[in-house]
């Protein structure tokens, strides 16, 4: 029957209940209810909210008109109850809007100043209640007025649920789903619309939305028999097609933004999005819109027929993209290898230097303790020929009382001397000490005693048998220590080096 019958008598039993309960609502003429209640599937809600809200066009109603009204349709059987659209349409990013806005609490003295306004509103908002109550079509009409208007500003909240953040909405209706229909494998995405359509731009992966109406028939029977199938569990969770399923109920606020970004008009509704290159380099697009019931095979059919059509495009961004990335790859490890090889000649400089550096200390410190022991040499030197000058002659051979005494010295030569009885003990050690200087004869007069220097002898003078030391510290004069005659031995003071 064309949209354009109005023969009621045609209808059964539960249309015309339907167009009653239509018609005492919007009180619209039959002539013009009959049709939208077909476009409506006589669903009175569905048309209630059309008459109100406004109908937006179709255009699988639109494509069924007109495979209706073509001859060749004419006769052939009813379509099913689904439609499904490959036409690539811009896929917006739906960031959900506060609908809580925060109250002005006001101060003490304003509230006292505006309480006659304020008794006078409420007494203007009940008779505008009552009045609502009396004509119940009124407050629908004013709500589709104030819908249509641009500056109206977001919907307001009418299902009493409460606004939660994309993530807690997501988790509210992934609990209540499996509350509803029981466990299931379904993977739902844990976060908000926006952060779903940045993961599949960004992983190149296929967005599956879907957006259910606990008001509508169908929802049931589609969510069990199609969305918890076996079929179409395992394709959607598939890792090989790459698909991230969101879904939401259009009571949220958000889901309910996503449905009008999406053109939605029709329940059960699915879309299926991804990034299309051929249009740019950042677009997503809707490349397939599912409505109605389906059977598993059907949907999961559709869907990979409309994952088939973008897989080449999107398997060349990939290439794309790999080759980019392997070029970074690439790019990162010569600069890490550069920076290595950097680094280890820097090493390698730092390594010389500190050797170098070390090598002219040890040169100088070497230079310095040369300076140091040429100059010790010097000053030893000096003082043994200043020394010489004041050592006494030996005695004649006449004196009897002279100490007579055998030297052995460390090169093995005995030497035997003789000092006067009163000569003390460093007498002896300064002879043995200027020994050397004694023998060559060299001229010492006129040599002073070397400034800042100490002299201390490096040798001790022992008697062999009984071992003895004649320590010079201890003092005293030859006669008394050793007597007339003595033997004895130079021996070098060995110093002993720190472990």
């Amino acid at each position: 029957m064309a949209d354009g019958d109005v023969d009621v008598g045609l209808l059964n039993d539960s249309q015309q209940q339907a167009l009653q309960t239509y018609l005492s609502v919007t009180n619209q003429e039959t002539a013009a209810a009959i049709p939208l209640l077909r476009r409506s599937q006589w669903n009175v809600q569905i048309a209630i909210a059309k008459f109100f809200d406004g109908e937006t066009t179709d255009p699988v109603e639109e494509a069924r008109a007109v495979l209706a009204s073509s001859p060749s349709a004419r006769g052939s059987p009813s379509l099913p109850r689904s439609s499904t659209s490959s036409n690539r349409e811009p896929a917006p990013r739906i960031v959900p809007q506060p609908e809580n806005r925060p109250t002005y609490q006001p101060s003490l003295i304003l509230s006292i100043l505006f309480t006659p306004f304020n008794a006078l509103y409420r007494l203007l908002s009940g008779s505008l209640t009552l009045f609502g109550y009396l004509f119940p079509f009124l407050p629908r009409l004013v709500s589709s007025l104030s819908s249509r208007n641009p500056a109206a500003g977001p919907r307001r909240n009418t299902t009493g649920r409460r606004a939660l953040s994309p993530r807690d909405t997501a988790a509210r209706f992934a609990r209540e789903f499996e509350e509803e229909y029981g466990s299931h494998k379904l993977q739902f995405f844990e976060h908000g619309y926006a952060q779903a359509y940045d993961l599949a731009k960004k992983d190149l992966k296929f967005l599956l939305v879907v957006l259910l109406s606990p008001e509508h028939d169908d929802t049931t029977t589609f969510v069990r028999q199609t969305l918890l199938s076996q079929e179409f569990t395992d394709y959607v969770n598939e890792p090989q097609n790459k698909i991230v399923l969101w879904a939401g109920s259009v009571q949220d606020s958000e889901a309910y933004q996503v449905s009008i970004a999406l053109n939605c008009t029709k329940f059960p509704f699915a879309a299926l999005i991804v990034h299309t290159p051929q249009d740019s380099s950042t677009s997503m697009s809707t490349v397939a819109r599912i409505t109605g019931l389906l059977s598993p095979s059907a949907f999961v059919a559709k869907l990979q027929t409309a994952i088939t059509q973008q897989s080449q495009a999107l398997d060349r961004v990939r290439a794309s993209r790999a080759e980019q990335q392997a070029s970074r790859d690439l790019r990162e490890e010569q600069n890490s290898a550069y920076e290595r090889s950097l680094a280890q000649d820097r090493e390698r400089t730092r390594q010389r230097k500190e050797a170098e550096a070390a090598r002219l200390r040890a040169e100088q410190e070497a230079k310095a303790m040369a300076e140091a022991k040429e100059q010790q040499i010097q000053k030893l030197t000096q003082w043994k020929k200043w020394k010489m000058q004041s050592l006494p002659l030996e005695p004649s051979a006449d004196d009897k009382d002279a100490t007579r005494v055998s030297i052995r010295m460390p090169s093995g030569e005995r030497v035997i001397r003789k000092f006067a009885p009163g000569a003390g003990m460093e007498e002896l050690y300064a002879f043995v000490e200027c020994y050397d200087l004694l023998q060559s004869g060299e001229d010492a007069s006129g040599v002073s005693e070397p400034r800042d220097y100490e002299h201390h002898y490096s040798f001790n003078l022992v008697s062999p048998m009984p071992r003895m030391v004649y320590d010079l510290a201890a003092g005293g004069r030859l006669g008394d220590r050793i007597g007339r005659s003595g033997n004895l031995i130079v021996e070098p003071l060995v110093e002993e080096d720190d472990d």
